[in-house]
């Protein structure tokens, strides 16, 4: 799924020993579908040249704000045609100057004239970076609506070790993602579990399942780009996590801890909540202290029925929030999720096969059910990416708030 499809970003790149990261940058970024057109300062260009910029993006570069392309002004071209703005990596120099509204290069020139969402990703020496003056100037452009994304700590160019080093990839794109997104969550808070849960059985063995945790997870990162603040309550997920604004990251290991947490969350107030995790319905009543040795036979293992999350917030008369419910079936999914979603108590039930080949576990493609209140509204989607998937939910969590 190509979030920014049909869309232009332009990047800006100031002098900076990462400016080679903004390669990372647009590369990324025309995977998500966008054209781009990079803006490098006069600083910039000493490190990485117009024409690796342009090998990558595939455009010009706008070097200066002196340029002309047929009797137009490429700069203030470049800003009405942008859904977003991205600076990465911004110096401290070029900070200063956005704060100031200087135009003595052409991305300070095109963002004097760009109306949209900008993005910056600070990058400098940690002193530099922890300087009054380039506090106040960060200050300044977070109460224009600028989105500063935070530098992180480690190894600098100096050899030093501080704050300063400019934030990862994805980390930048996710941000820019979810800048050009319409913020249609902005001020919802919503908890979303993913990935399986783990129930030791004694120290070196457990019982668990296939879930990976890319549904979930998938789901939380549809949710952030939207603008809700999501508590991700995940188990030991297989894959990796999204590094979207706007996601809290809650690991738990067994279905004890996953119930706690999303109580915990619940009683603290919440819009929604979506229960895509794998949770075990069981768990070894008595675990063994020692590692079960093989000589001794087969051990009996007893279980106990663990927290049903979902029937417990669903049963709760006074529910002030949305709930959606997953399930995962191998056979009579309609049925399995219409029932599951009136014995819960929940608004919609998401079916899924994980028996198919090509559906639920291990792979990247799913086809949901949305078994909904009203039964002539139940649905499926047609095979998606999980991504696409994620984002079929979080049309449902908004749908339901709505009402």
């Amino acid at each position: 799924m190509q979030r920014l499809a049909g869309r232009h970003v332009v990047v800006g790149v100031s002098g900076s020993i990462a400016a080679y990261r903004a390669c990372d940058v647009v590369r990324e970024l025309r995977a998500q579908g966008a054209s781009v057109r990079v803006a490098p300062t006069k600083g910039a260009q000493a490190f990485v040249t117009p024409l690796t910029f342009e090998a990558l993006s595939g455009q010009p570069c706008l070097t200066t704000s002196l340029d002309l392309d047929d009797g137009r002004i490429p700069h203030v071209e470049e800003a009405y045609r942008a859904a977003v703005v991205v600076v990465a990596p911004a110096s401290a120099d070029v900070l200063a100057k956005m704060a100031a509204g200087f135009a003595d290069e052409a991305i300070l020139s095109l963002l004097l004239s760009f109306a949209g969402p900008v993005v910056v990703a600070p990058a400098m020496e940690t002193h530099m970076w922890g300087h009054p003056a380039t506090q106040a100037n960060i200050a300044t452009l977070k109460a224009r609506g600028v989105t500063v994304v935070e530098p992180d700590e480690g190894p600098l160019a100096s050899g030093r070790v501080g704050r300063g080093r400019l934030a990862a990839v994805g980390r930048i794109v996710e941000t820019a993602l979810q800048a050009a997104t319409a913020p249609t969550l902005r001020g919802r808070r919503i908890v979303v579990s993913a990935g399986p849960t783990v129930e030791d059985i004694d120290p070196a063995r457990t019982i668990t399942n296939r879930s990976s945790g890319k549904m979930g997870l998938q789901v939380a990162r549809a949710l952030a780009l939207r603008g809700a603040t999501v508590e991700l309550v995940r188990g030991p997920v297989t894959v990796a996590v999204p590094d979207t604004p706007g996601i809290v990251h809650h690991p738990v290991r067994t279905a004890a801890q996953m119930a706690e947490r999303v109580f915990a969350l619940t009683d603290a107030g919440v819009d929604a909540v979506v229960m895509a995790a794998a949770v075990a319905d069981f768990t070894p009543t008595n675990k063994a202290g020692q590692k079960l040795k093989k000589q001794d036979g087969p051990p009996t293992i007893t279980l106990s029925p663990t927290t049903d999350i979902l029937a417990t917030l669903g049963a709760r008369s006074d529910r002030p929030f949305a709930l959606i419910g997953f399930a995962a079936e191998t056979q009579h999914v309609e049925a399995a999720a219409a029932e599951k979603r009136a014995r819960k108590a929940c608004d919609v039930v998401v079916g899924n096969d994980v028996g198919a080949g090509n559906t639920g576990f291990d792979v990247d493609t799913n086809r949901l059910y949305f078994a909904r209140r009203e039964a002539a509204a139940s649905a499926w989607t047609p095979l998606l990416s999980k991504e696409a998937c994620a984002e079929a939910v979080a049309d449902e969590v908004e749908s339901l708030l709505r009402r």
